[in-house]
């Protein structure tokens, strides 16, 4: 063939070849071949980057009748289906991913990984062979996919749990309207020191991760952080007091009494009372007697009233501390071993958002000792005034002079 020709077959080839759908490509192939006659098929094979096969195939077709509109292949051609060749195979896979609904409760796959592979030797050792490839399409005809588990069920909720939310919300919209302080507080979970795995990836250098220990399994003598945050909700700030020892009630106060010193009596000089928001459990729980002495004794410096709202039990993730301040420390120091307190002060400090949240830390290395006891003459001088509505959850404590 000259090369002038060659030069024109293959500008023609270039121009038609992405317009074309499979039955075309071979009978263009086919047809081109046949008019180059000797050697065609090989030529259009280097050409159009497909096989001696289906050019041969293309010439073949083009001796035979049109097919219908729309299709490319003739009716029955190819291998049947494995679902048509074994009816039964849909059934059986069936019966394997769901055993307790479907199946044999006492399937070998019930407590085992439901990998692909692992359905495909199943099928296969049962008289059904299939590869793992077409389970993987079986299972997405059957509106199976791959999925985690999602915390949605909360349990039983309290009768009134939504009339709380209502009477929090209103709470903190008077005192807000007010210009009176208002802080949402919560002990963060307590964290490892030392070389561990931090949950979350950050950017690195190719193939240089951070290397932490293979194991976590710490003895008591591994220190532990307790971050106790309080964030401020007209000025969008944070506080965290980094405990060493242990998160009971008189830390919980600790920490308030640390951002009532550092920073609230400045943002509000004129504040006669303060407002917080707490979980109903933990270190501040509203059963808690060590909490609401050591909130007395704390009335009693600042000369603040201090009324408390609890979060109904189980809704602590509706507490804004949560979802304002913890989620973003989490996502600030994610993928970094905490391997010293300066590290978690460090990090937390440097937690910034895009709406301009600041957050300051410190760190608390006094003692907290466990199981202290609150006695009744204790307890007796703790001027508790609860509100008509869920005493228990809605209180207010008075500084002793007032």
């Amino acid at each position: 063939m000259r090369d002038r020709d060659l030069g024109a077959l293959r500008e023609k080839v270039a121009r038609l070849w992405p317009h074309l759908d499979e039955r075309g490509r071979r009978l263009f192939a086919g047809g081109e071949a046949r008019e180059v006659g000797h050697g065609g098929i090989s030529l259009m094979s280097r050409l159009c980057g497909v096989s001696r096969v289906t050019i041969t195939k293309g010439l073949r077709e083009l001796d035979e009748p049109p097919l219908p509109a729309g299709r490319v292949r003739r009716p029955g051609a190819g291998r049947p289906r494995v679902e048509v060749r074994d009816p039964e195979v849909m059934e059986q896979l069936d019966a394997l991913v769901e055993p307790l609904s479907r199946g044999d409760p006492e399937s070998p796959l019930r407590w085992t990984s439901k990998s692909t592979r692992v359905l495909a030797g199943e099928l296969t050792a049962a008289g059904h062979p299939v590869s793992h490839d077409k389970v993987g399409h079986l299972l997405k005809a059957m509106d199976y996919s791959l999925q985690g588990t999602r915390k949605t069920v909360e349990g039983s909720q309290h009768p009134d749990r939504d009339a709380q939310f209502r009477f929090i919300n209103e709470e903190v919209r008077k005192a807000l309207r007010a210009k009176r302080p208002v802080i949402s507080v919560d002990t963060k979970k307590k964290e490892l020191i030392g070389n561990y795995e931090n949950k979350g990836r950050t950017w690195l250098r190719a193939k240089e991760p951070e290397r932490v220990g293979v194991h976590d399994f710490p003895t008591p003598a591994v220190p532990r952080a307790y971050p106790y945050g309080i964030y401020d909700l007209a000025h969008n700030t944070g506080f965290v007091n980094i405990g060493t020892d242990h998160d009971t009630g008189e830390f919980a106060v600790a920490s308030i009494r640390g951002w009532w010193r550092a920073e609230g009596r400045h943002l509000y000089p004129r504040a006669r009372s303060l407002l917080i928001t707490a979980d109903g459990g933990g270190s501040n729980g509203y059963r808690l007697r060590l909490w609401k002495l050591k909130l007395q004794q704390f009335a009693d410096e600042a000369g603040l009233t201090v009324r408390v709202c609890h979060f109904p039990p189980g809704t602590s993730k509706w507490n804004k501390v949560e979802h304002r301040l913890f989620s973003f420390i989490s996502s600030n120091w994610r993928g970094q071993p905490l391997r010293d307190y300066e590290t978690i002060v460090q990090l937390i400090s440097n937690t910034t958002t895009a709406k301009g949240l600041t957050v300051s830390c410190r760190l608390d290395q006094r003692r907290y000792p466990v199981g202290r006891k609150v006695t009744d003459a204790e307890f007796a001088t703790v001027r508790l005034y609860p509100n008509r509505f869920h005493g228990d959850w809605n209180y207010t404590i008075r500084p002793s002079r007032s």
